[in-house]
């Protein structure tokens, strides 16, 4: 677990929120955490209205399953987060930008050892309620893993996996930490984790965006939970497990596209989102299908609770307007920056390029999982085995060559 940290962070970390917005090339950009992806169809429909009233009529997804408005007015983010308030997606204004939890696709569902929706709940719920941690950095993540492994592989700064029904492991920067718990003891270790994490940052300097960046920080917050508070004493496991890479993470995209079987009868759809980009009717569609739909680091949406009758018009609905559902599809390979007009650092209208490849069936790297972006920067590229297909002044330069 010992590891030398990179260069020091020389600027504070600037994530936008939805209040403290990103002034793009195309407007102010704001970006709505969604804890565990859930979100209840009223709320879907106060994004819907959000985005076509202020913003450019559409929503993004994020790799971290939480939501952008794009094109918003100087001033709207007043408006914004009033919208969002009333619609319980903003519950603490000074914690906005650091509510960032990933949670298992379809937990509590079907697969995984345990229901980790409570955890996202309850998580967000303390962490929202500790004055503290409203310092934390806007690129700390959590990730609560059922045990299916879809999501303890994608980086968070503190994790939660069952292992069974009855065991959990804490794993800090996707690294088992070797502590355990009951699954009634699991927000409360990641909490301390959280803190330990913070107060470990501090020591440090301040600076560091990630516990991935700290020096020897995995060992020194594994040291503090094993001899401080309700954990002193813990022992790390000799029984490490290996999150890293995730079952997922190097796959060719989404964790599903199409059904899923749900244990209590009922059947869950899940649609990729080309680009990640959903527009509002897309949107106001979802909420009229769904009481709660669950959005994925994959820039997917799963539709919950459908009945077997009811499945296939949902997904013929949602694939006239672009949803997809065919595993096959090209769309689950295709990832890409916002690019022009958006980005005024953007060398290329990559969404679209990359559209046209997806129409022509002509995409680089012999179709293989990959990024598009619009500058070196690769903004927005997912982890794993990713092709890079960036745009520079003469054309495009595919995967370094």
């Amino acid at each position: 677990m010992t590891a030398r940290a990179p260069a020091a962070r020389l600027r504070a970390d600037a994530c936008p929120g939805a209040l403290q917005t990103h002034a793009a090339a195309d407007g102010a950009l704001a970006r709505v955490r969604v804890p565990g992806g859930l979100l209840t169809g009223g709320q879907l429909q106060a994004l819907a209205a959000a985005a076509r009233d202020l913003g450019d009529g559409a929503l993004e997804l994020t790799s971290r399953g939480n939501v952008q408005l794009r094109g918003l007015a100087d001033g709207a983010e007043a408006e914004l987060g009033d919208r969002l308030a009333t619609a319980a997606l903003l519950p603490s204004p000074t914690h906005e930008r650091v509510r960032n939890v990933l949670a298992s696709a379809l937990t509590g569902r079907a697969g995984g050892h345990v229901d980790v929706r409570p955890w996202v709940r309850a998580l967000d719920a303390a962490i929202c309620a500790d004055p503290t941690l409203a310092v934390l950095p806007g690129r700390y993540l959590a990730t609560l893993d059922d045990g299916r492994r879809d999501v303890a592989g994608l980086g968070g700064d503190v994790g939660l996996l069952a292992l069974s029904p009855a065991e959990v492991a804490l794993t800090l920067a996707g690294v088992d930490s070797g502590l355990r718990t009951t699954p009634e003891g699991a927000v409360a270790l990641a909490l301390a984790a959280t803190r330990a994490f913070l107060d470990e940052r501090a020591a440090q300097g301040g600076t560091a965006w990630r516990l991935a960046e700290l020096d020897d920080g995995v060992a020194a917050v594994t040291m503090t939970l094993s001899s401080s508070g309700r954990h002193r004493g813990q022992v790390p496991s000799p029984r490490r497990v290996e999150p890293l890479p995730s079952l997922l993470g190097e796959a060719s995209g989404p964790l599903l596209v199409g059904t899923s079987g749900q244990r209590d009868g009922r059947v869950a759809l899940v649609g990729v989102v080309p680009l990640g980009r959903l527009t509002a009717e897309q949107a106001e569609l979802l909420a009229r299908l769904a009481d709660e739909v669950q959005l994925t680091p994959w820039r997917s949406v799963v539709v919950p609770d459908l009945t077997e009758d009811a499945v296939d018009d949902a997904a013929v609905a949602l694939h006239r307007t672009g949803m997809v559902f065919d595993a096959d599809s090209l769309w689950t390979r295709v990832t890409a920056c916002a690019g022009r007009p958006g980005c005024a650092k953007s060398l290329a209208d990559v969404r679209a390029d990359a559209a046209r490849a997806v129409a022509d069936g002509a995409l680089p790297a012999g179709g293989a999982r990959q990024h598009w972006a619009g500058c070196e920067r690769r903004c927005g590229r997912p982890r794993g085995e990713v092709v890079d297909v960036v745009a520079t002044e003469t054309g495009y330069l595919i995967g370094g060559a």
